[in-house]
């Protein structure tokens, strides 16, 4: 099994940058070609191949070529996990800072 740290390092690696999230979000809602997905993104076609690259290598896009088309595919279960992660994280510290919350309501 590949280390579950390491897909959540390259997953987040890949959701840092924001040309990459505007691709992830336009991919939510459904299948699009390279040039649909990276439209309005402002980038150039060498960056968006390089974009494309790194959500590929996080296993948060696959790429099926059609000819000429290249039709992008959202796979969800690498941005599942980041998001669990964060909602562990919160849930976490919302129990720490309400703790913290009551301490200083008691306080005169």
């Amino acid at each position: 099994m590949p280390n579950a740290s390491a897909e959540l390092d390259r997953s987040f690696h890949a959701l840092a940058h924001p040309v990459r999230r505007a691709i992830v979000g336009r991919l939510a809602d459904g299948p699009a070609t390279v040039r649909e997905a990276s439209h309005g993104t402002g980038a150039s076609k060498p960056a968006v191949t390089k974009h494309l690259r790194v959500l590929e290598e996080a296993g948060i896009v696959d790429r099926a070529v059609r000819g000429r088309m290249h039709v992008l595919t959202l796979l969800p279960d690498p941005v599942l996990a980041a998001s669990g992660w964060i909602e562990h994280q919160r849930r976490l510290w919302d129990r720490k800072l309400a703790v913290i919350a009551d301490y200083l309501e008691e306080q005169p």
